[in-house]
């Protein structure tokens, strides 16, 4: 059986080991450069800009955990939840943990009128991908996903000045 819970600051140091053990298992565990400050900040800082909620076991031992935010659809005209990070550890998976963590977001979607809850899944992890599918999601074909990072970001985002307006 899973608990699942709202993320509390003292929980900071298992979401960011959990972060680091996600980065190992999608081959780039170097990748990482969050800091329990960093965390601490976007979740419960003056101005959060995430969110975590936590899997725990009938002992209350931490599990997994999803972190998400909103996002905004133009056509619906209403938020929904990206999720960012969906992780259980590995001898806690088939335990209901990632299914209770999903079933939590899409709960808190539907009670607060958004129109979805969408993710990223890497292309070669069939595991996760079965996983989803078996819970009634769906890839969204002729889609695929663009991101400006690292020296394309400097570079583009120094190239000249934008005139901002009011």
């Amino acid at each position: 059986m899973s608990r699942i819970r709202p993320a509390a600051p003292h929980d900071v140091p298992d979401i960011l080991r959990m972060i680091h053990d996600l980065a190992t298992y999608e081959k780039e565990p170097d990748a990482v450069r969050n800091t329990p400050n960093m965390l601490m900040d976007v979740l419960f800082g003056e101005a959060p800009s995430a969110f975590a909620t936590m899997a725990e076991n009938a002992e209350g031992e931490v599990q997994g955990f999803a972190l998400w935010f909103l996002n905004y659809s133009t056509w619906e005209g209403v938020h929904g939840i990206y999720l960012e990070d969906l992780y259980v550890s590995p001898e806690s998976r088939g335990e209901g943990h990632g299914k209770a963590l999903l079933q939590f977001l899409a709960q808190t979607a539907v009670e607060r009128g958004y129109a979805r809850v969408e993710w990223s899944v890497l292309d070669w992890n069939e595991p996760s991908i079965n996983f989803y599918k078996n819970l009634g999601a769906h890839p969204m074909d002729g889609w695929s996903t663009f991101r400006l990072t690292g020296q394309a970001l400097q570079t583009y985002g120094t190239a000249g000045q934008v005139e901002a307006r009011g």
